[in-house]
């Protein structure tokens, strides 16, 4: 009884999250919402982490079976894919590059800021 009453939790909130997304005017999709609720009552304490918390792990255990309709669509495409794979692939290459090593440069930078700010936070003790 305490799975299902943890899977109604789930449920409610990403029905809430369909409900707001026919409400509120923004291209957010309801999964969006739903998450976004989710922390807010995790966050607010209204709902405890152990509400949900059993259910939530097997719902993590099985998301990889989740994505098998989304790959047998695509295979089911493959003829209009293959037109665009190359185009695509490379995108998707320079992009992965590019934020990798703009996510690098922040990290760095941060960790400078950090360093300087202990350096002269030292000379004021």
């Amino acid at each position: 009884m305490k799975y299902l009453r943890q899977f109604v939790i789930i449920l409610g909130v990403s029905f809430l999250g369909e409900i707001l997304r026919v409400i509120l005017p923004l291209p957010v999709p309801a999964s969006v919402y739903g998450l976004i609720c989710m922390l807010l009552l995790l966050k607010s304490g209204i709902l405890k982490v152990g509400q949900v918390k059993e259910v939530s792990k097997f719902l993590i255990e099985i998301m990889p079976v989740m994505f098998v309709p989304a790959a047998v669509g695509l295979i089911e495409s493959w003829n209009s894919l293959r037109e665009v794979l190359i185009p695509v692939a490379i995108i998707i290459t320079v992009t992965t590059v590019f934020v990798m090593a703009v996510t690098g440069k922040v990290t760095q930078a941060m960790m400078n800021r950090k360093k300087k700010g202990e350096q002269y936070a030292g000379d004021y003790k």
